[in-house]
């Protein structure tokens, strides 16, 4: 099943599946485990996206403590004492036979296991941990590596393959493990700073206090700090430190809820989303925006005001007679509510489970700083569409900005479109270049939602704006210039339909004195394309015929151009001189200049062009005449018939 729920004011959704009322529910990477009697009435395991899910049925051997199934669902572990873990393999063609594997620690007991391949597991004891390897062909487990450490509670983080232990006798000293295939590495431990020194020697740090989630592709520990280290402050807070791979775990930032009471935290497309249970909002932080520095942490205040999670009205099952009532209204922010990284949130009390999801729109309203506004959008998932909305909305009645803002706007845009063009370039060298041969071949840069490239701000944003006529037109010249300004200023390649967009609009207020003084000062760059735009203004602005020449002599590549834009105007003359000023006169067609001065209908113009080529003929084959691939025939009787045959060149001899 599957719904969204808004929260924030409307900021975030949900997706949501129930399992089967009355059974005992586990959760495990955005799946339920439903299991009846112990799994002999039936085992349901169902997941978020999951059209078709898992049933079976096993034997009743107690109480389920843990049930979990390996990556890729082949083999079920179930942990139903202190002291082992049983498995049953779930491969095509393979008995279903429990095999068990006991901890191998004497009088240590088993807090949990977690799989980290799909046939990998580490069982995690008071004692230490245990690193497995599940035979399924042989229905054994193989020890890879153990390690003793007292343990108080552990978790697990999935996506960087990363356990953390609480030891000592407080528990707030954490020491991270490494899973990668086959491997296990110990990591750096660090210690939690508790908010006051504690007055007995008894357990200080619960795991109901800490979380840990991947953000911006880094791994972090977040701490829920209950009352802040400092005196001048009374509300909680919640502490960020970095897990790095190799090296020390740091404390980096610190989330300032200004408030106290009952927590949950969630972790959102990069954003830290803090949920209070007793005014039944939520907040949510973004660490990449800008904070208050003290010379080691960054502090952050919440980026919107707090808002609650808007109503959701659960469909009333059962028979159709039934149905036929209105839904209930979901309880929200309830006691019995349980919340897993990344995402999750379960209403144990009402058999659902939801996925947390940001809805960008909303933020706009809320969010008035244009520039923090967008550094916070470039930074989230879904958001090309929502940000180009922002752009046509700033340029727009009532909420129109200032230059000054636009050309932040601007700025922010191509400075991630700039970061995307360089790492492809980058990329396209190194293939090119073959050093993939002895290298791995890199990975090709992913053009995120964030890369809002000429051609988007074009179609959605800068067309449209000019066609609604709304603005005065020095401001429509005024930001169309402000775009490209920026794109100059990042040394991205101006595309020539924005250059075209300037010239259109300049035209259309006959601003000529201006769009005289850009092409004369070269703030629109010369191209091909705005050359021809020029000489479509001709009859409109008639110096625009030159000035489109001038680019094209500029460009020095478009020499066919220039030839041809002379010859349409009939000055054949200046077009010969042209081409015999570049070198390209003994291979250029006498047939097309032929025409040309044929239709200009001058009789001495013809004569004069005729005369050019009888004279190449002979310096390039000793021969005035034509020859029948140039297909001059017709001009040749022409110019016998108004000059007599004597007029033409005869052959020289030496």
């Amino acid at each position: 099943m599957r719904l969204v729920v808004h929260l924030l004011g409307n900021c975030c959704g949900a997706r949501s599946c129930c399992w089967v009322a009355g059974s005992e529910p586990v959760i495990l990477l955005e799946t339920v485990f439903a299991v009846r009697s112990g799994g002999a009435t039936g085992v349901v395991v169902k997941g978020l996206e999951d059209k078709n899910p898992i049933s079976f049925r096993m034997e009743d051997k107690g109480e389920v403590k843990c049930i979990k199934f390996s990556l890729g669902n082949k083999i079920l572990a179930v942990q139903r004492t202190l002291k082992s873990v049983d498995f049953l393999n779930f491969i095509p063609d393979s008995p279903q036979l429990e095999y068990t594997q006991e901890c191998k620690t004497k009088n240590a007991n088993i807090l949990g296991f977690c799989w980290t391949s799909s046939t990998e597991i580490v069982f995690i004891t008071d004692q230490g941990i245990e690193f497995y390897q599940v035979l399924p062909e042989k229905r054994s487990l193989k020890l890879l590596k153990n390690q003793s450490i007292n343990v108080n509670w552990y978790m697990y983080c999935p996506e960087s393959s990363v356990i953390l232990l609480s030891t000592t006798v407080l528990g707030n000293v954490l020491q991270p493990f490494y899973f990668k295939s086959g491997t296990m590495s110990k990591l750096s431990k660090f210690e939690i700073e508790l908010p006051a020194a504690p007055k007995s020697s008894k357990l200080s740090l619960s795991e109901r206090d800490i979380a840990m989630a991947t953000i911006y592709g880094q791994l972090y520990v977040l701490y829920l700090r209950h009352h802040s280290r400092t005196s001048n402050s009374t509300g909680a807070e919640v502490v960020l430190y970095h897990l790095p791979r190799e090296g020390s775990c740091k404390k980096t930032h610190i989330l300032k809820l200004n408030r106290t009471g009952k927590f949950a935290l969630n972790v959102v497309d990069n954003l830290v989303v803090v949920h209070h249970q007793d005014t039944e909002t939520s907040v949510i932080f973004d660490i990449k925006l800008k904070g208050e520095f003290d010379g080691s942490t960054t502090i952050h205040q919440f980026v919107l005001p707090p808002r609650s999670i808007q109503p959701y009205q659960i469909p009333v099952a059962g028979p159709a007679s039934v149905t036929s009532q209105s839904p209930v209204p979901c309880k929200l922010y309830s006691s019995s509510w349980i919340v897993f990284q990344p995402d999750i949130i379960i209403s144990a009390s009402e058999g659902y489970l939801w996925s947390l999801q940001v809805k960008l729109e909303p933020v706009v309203n809320l969010l008035l700083d244009k520039g923090r506004l967008m550094d916070f959008l470039l930074q989230r998932k879904e958001c090309k569409m929502v940000i180009l909305s922002v752009c046509s909305q700033m340029l727009s009645e009532p909420e129109r900005g200032s230059l000054s803002v636009i050309a932040t706007v601007f700025d922010k845009l191509n400075h991630e479109y700039k970061k995307y063009l360089e790492a492809e370039q980058s990329y396209t060298m190194v293939v090119e270049a073959g050093l993939s041969r002895s290298n791995p071949l890199p990975k090709r840069p992913v053009r995120t939602q964030a890369v809002i490239d000429q051609s988007d701000m074009y179609t959605h944003v800068l067309s449209v704006f000019t066609e609604k006529k709304e603005a005065p037109h020095k401001f429509t010249i005024a930001v169309l210039m402000e775009y490209i300004r920026s794109l100059n200023q990042f040394q991205i390649a101006v595309q020539h339909y924005l250059y075209e967009l300037v010239i259109k609009t300049l035209v259309q207020h006959n601003l000529f004195y201006m769009l005289h003084q850009f092409l004369q000062y070269h703030v629109l760059s010369d191209s091909k394309p705005l050359a021809c735009l020029l000489l479509s203004l001709e009859s409109i602005y008639p110096p625009a015929h030159q000035l489109s020449l001038d680019m094209l002599k500029r460009l020095s590549t478009a020499n066919d151009e220039i030839v041809e834009v002379l010859l349409s105007k009939h000055q054949v003359l200046a077009a010969l001189r042209f081409i015999r000023g570049i070198g390209g006169h003994d291979s250029i067609s006498a047939r097309k200049f032929l025409d040309a001065a044929k239709q200009a209908e001058d009789d001495m113009l013809f004569y004069t062009i005729f005369r050019f080529f009888e004279q190449r003929n002979q310096r390039l084959r000793g021969n005035p005449s034509f020859t029948p691939g140039e297909h001059c025939e017709e001009h040749v009787t022409f110019f016998k018939q108004v000059f007599g045959e004597q007029a033409l060149m005869k052959p020289t001899t030496f």
